[in-house]
């Protein structure tokens, strides 16, 4: 839906469309599912719950027990990312972390705000995040000048590694759902007997790819984690 305001282009893209359709369905999910708050939970709260238990392990884990701060973040990235990816493979559906825009605006908003938060809490000594301990003064400004470099290409691999995992997996089923097609129209009753193997195929990637959606927010998320210890703790 095009819409240009001033000069600038705001349209209602297809990714705008389906990231409010997992926000929805993630709101759904949580809000209905916690309504009861049993003391003995359900199957629906209990899934919430794994998923808040999950996720709070992780942050616990890799940030520190002062980092419960990020949580909320850390959870929203996680469940945002996990049903995206699920969603996308329902059948007209549509990932939009399959998309390097979407994937690159999580990463560098994540960048910006672990920058942020170390000078905030430690101002200039969060420096020293770039000058590893015991290194040989020879040496350091060549591994100062590679840590701020891996330092800046932070949000390119993180938003990279989403987006590459999610668009190859779809590309697989894209072409092996070509096959059948040019099976079935191109050899006639041969074709159909043809085309079960690419079926098998597909049905294989499509459970691999469940795990891939969930083996990717899950890395998204812990590597977010890593990078909130590295301003909380940069001497770590």
């Amino acid at each position: 839906m095009p819409i240009h305001i001033g000069g600038y282009d705001l349209s209602f893209t297809n990714s705008a469309l389906w990231m409010l359709v997992s926000v929805g369905i993630i709101a759904a999910f949580t809000i209905f599912s916690m309504r009861g708050r049993a003391m003995v939970p359900g199957r629906w709260q209990s899934s919430v719950e794994i998923f808040y238990e999950f996720i709070a392990n992780m942050v616990r884990d890799n940030t520190g027990p002062d980092a419960r701060r990020f949580f909320p973040l850390v959870f929203t990235l996680f469940m945002f990312i996990f049903f995206a990816n699920m969603i996308g493979l329902f059948p007209y559906a549509f990932t939009v972390t399959s998309h390097i825009i979407v994937t690159f605006a999580l990463a560098g908003a994540i960048f910006l705000l672990v920058t942020i938060t170390g000078f905030v809490l430690h101002g200039p000594k969060f420096l020293g995040l770039f000058v590893p301990q015991g290194v040989p003064v020879v040496l350091l400004p060549l591994v100062v000048g590679i840590e701020v470099i891996s330092y800046i290409s932070r949000p390119i691999s993180h938003s990279v590694r989403l987006f590459a995992n999610m668009l190859a997996g779809h590309i697989t089923l894209k072409v092996f759902a070509g096959f059948i097609i040019s099976f079935i129209t191109g050899l006639g009753a041969i074709g159909w007997i043809a085309a079960i193997l690419p079926l098998l195929m597909i049905v294989a990637i499509t459970a691999l790819e469940v795990l891939v959606g969930a083996l990717q927010a899950y890395v998204f998320a812990i590597l977010t984690c890593m990078y909130l210890r590295d301003a909380l703790h940069p001497s770590h």
